[in-house]
């Protein structure tokens, strides 16, 4: 869970949340869950577009640095600037770099070292945390 020291411009109550958010929603968003692989639609989006926090709305990534990772969530190369913070995630055994929507401050997935150029880096994303947005035209 989001450190109880760390703020977000947008703030709900639990029950706010739970009202906004689907179940699964809120099981990921606010409970760092993270959906089975391949359980999502978005892993397989290839239009033109962007990915927006389900919980806020906040564009996250747009759909010309997604990539195909074979884990079975959606994987990108690089977040829109400044739409996402990243938090050392302990649980589990291991050490991890989660990644938050820095608007509401909900679970989106976590980032690691073997993605693909020009970054090196795969965000690996659950999709029930996000929505798509189409470009128009």
């Amino acid at each position: 869970m989001t450190s109880p020291t760390t703020s977000f411009p947008i703030t709900r109550s639990d029950e706010e949340w739970r009202q906004l958010l689907t179940p699964e929603q809120y099981h990921v968003l606010r409970r760092h869950g993270t959906e089975r692989p391949g359980s999502c639609a978005l892993n397989h989006e290839k239009r033109k577009g962007s990915f927006a926090c389900a919980g806020c709305g906040q564009p996250l990534f747009v759909a010309d640095h997604k990539f195909e990772s074979g884990t079975g969530w959606p994987s990108f190369t690089t977040p829109v600037e400044g739409s996402v913070t990243n938090i050392t995630d302990r649980s589990h055994g291991m050490v991890r770099t989660e990644v938050l929507c820095s608007q509401c401050g909900g679970h989106l997935g976590h980032v690691f070292p073997d993605g693909p150029p020009p970054t090196g880096l795969r965000y690996c994303m659950n999709g029930v945390a996000m929505v798509f947005q189409p470009q128009e035209g």
